[in-house]
C-alpha cells in the first residue's frame, strides 16, 4: 500500500477537526447562558434585557439563570426569540411581577394594538410567542387584584413547557391562547377565581395543583371544532380557599370546548354537577350540545359521576388510553415534552 505523507496526513486532519470546531465554538457575542441578578452581579439586571440580548432565530437553546428577586417586569418573549429557558433560582423567591389588568389606562400611551386601554390579551404580566420557551422555578403573578380580567401568563407560542412554577393572579391568571399551540405545565401551581385556565390552545396539565379563590369556574375552554383535545389534566389536585363552596370544573368559552380530568383528586367546593353550559352567552347559546366535558377515575369528595350533568361524559377504559402525552402533543413533529 502506498504511504501518505505526512503533510498530506495533517493536512487532511486539519480539514476534518477545524470545521468541528467552528461549528461547536461558542460565539462570544451570544452565549449559551446569561445570568440575572437585581443586584448588578450578573450578565443583566433585568429579564427582558437578557431576552433582548439572544440571538434573533437562534437554532441552539439559550438557558437565562434568574437569581433570587422581585422582578417587576411587563416581559415579553417575541415570536423570534426562540429556544429560550428562563430558569428561576428558587420557586417561591425568584418573581415576575406586574400589575395590568383589562379597562386599566395605558399611561405609556397604546398598547400593541392600538388601544388607550388594556384588554384582557394586554393585561399580561409575562407574555410568550416565541417557540420552544421553557420555564422553570419561577414564580410570575399578576398582582392588579380583583378587578376583572388580569392575566399572569399568556402562551401564543408552540411546544412551551413549564416546569415546577407557580402561576398567581384571580380572573384568567393563565391564558393558554392559540390553536396551534402545544403547552405542557408539570408539578405547576395555578391559582385565580373566574376562568382562571382559560385559551384555545392544546394543554397538558401533569401533577399540577390548581387552587380556586372565589366560587366560579375553573376553566374557560374555547378549542376549535378541528382540534381533537383541549386542556387534559393528568394526576391533578383541586383545591380551594376556605371560604369556597361552589366551583364547577370549567364552562365552556366557545361551543367546541374540549377540557378532560383524568385521575385527578377533586376537593369538595366542586360541585355534583361538575361543570356549567355558560347559557348566558347570546351568540353560542348551545355549547352543550358540541363540547367534549369528560372526567375519568377521578378521586376526591368533588369526584361524583353519578351527579353530573347529562351531557358531559365518563370516559371508558378504553376512551382513557388515547389521553397520552404522545397522541395529545405529539404532533407532525412527534414533539415529547419530556425528553425534547
Amino acid at each position: 500500500m502506498k504511504k501518505i505523507p505526512c503533510y498530506k496526513l495533517i493536512t487532511l486532519l486539519l480539514l476534518n477537526i477545524i470545521p468541528f470546531i467552528y461549528a461547536n465554538a461558542q460565539d462570544p457575542e451570544y452565549p449559551s447562558t446569561i445570568t440575572v441578578s437585581k443586584d448588578g452581579n450578573a450578565n443583566y439586571k433585568t429579564i427582558q434585557e437578557a431576552v433582548n440580548s439572544v440571538r434573533d432565530l437562534g437554532e441552539k437553546e439559550v438557558k437565562i439563570y434568574v437569581k433570587k428577586g422581585t422582578y417587576k417586569e411587563k416581559l415579553i418573549i417575541p415570536s423570534w426569540k426562540i429556544r429560550i429557558s428562563i430558569i428561576g433560582e428558587d420557586l417561591e423567591k425568584t418573581i415576575i411581577t406586574f400589575d395590568d389588568y383589562s379597562g386599566k389606562s395605558n399611561l405609556a400611551g397604546k398598547d400593541m394594538f392600538g388601544n388607550a386601554k388594556f384588554s384582557t390579551y394586554t393585561s399580561f404580566s409575562v407574555l410568550v410567542q416565541g417557540n420552544d420557551t421553557h420555564l422553570e422555578n419561577l414564580t410570575i403573578i399578576n398582582a392588579a387584584g380583583r378587578v376583572g380580567q388580569a392575566v399572569a401568563l399568556h402562551v401564543e407560542g408552540d411546544r412551551f413547557t413549564a416546569k415546577n412554577c407557580r402561576f398567581l393572579g384571580n380572573q384568567d391568571t393563565l391564558y393558554a391562547a392559540v390553536e396551534n399551540s402545544r403547552q405542557y405545565y408539570q408539578n405547576c401551581y395555578i391559582e385565580g377565581t373566574t376562568d382562571f385556565i382559560f385559551g384555545k390552545a392544546t394543554v397538558v396539565f401533569q401533577d399540577c395543583t390548581v387552587k380556586n379563590l372565589s366560587d366560579s369556574y375553573v376553566t374557560a375552554a374555547s378549542t376549535s371544532a378541528q382540534q381533537k383535545f383541549g386542556f387534559v389534566f393528568l394526576n391533578c389536585k383541586l383545591i380551594a380557599d376556605s371560604s369556597v363552596t361552589k366551583a364547577f370544573l370549567g364552562r365552556p368559552w366557545r361551543p367546541y370546548a374540549k377540557t378532560v380530568f383524568l385521575n385527578c383528586d377533586l376537593g369538595k367546593h366542586i360541585l355534583p354537577l361538575g361543570w356549567n353550559p355558560w347559557k348566558g352567552d347570546a351568540m353560542f347559546p348551545d355549547k352543550e350540545l358540541t363540547v367534549l366535558y369528560a372526567e375519568y377515575k377521578n378521586t376526591g369528595a368533588g369526584a361524583s359521576p353519578k351527579t353530573r350533568l347529562a351531557w358531559t361524559k365518563q370516559l371508558t377504559d378504553k376512551e382513557a388510553k388515547n389521553y397520552t402525552l404522545k397522541n395529545i402533543l405529539g404532533g407532525a413533529d412527534q414533539w415529547n415534552p419530556i425528553t425534547n
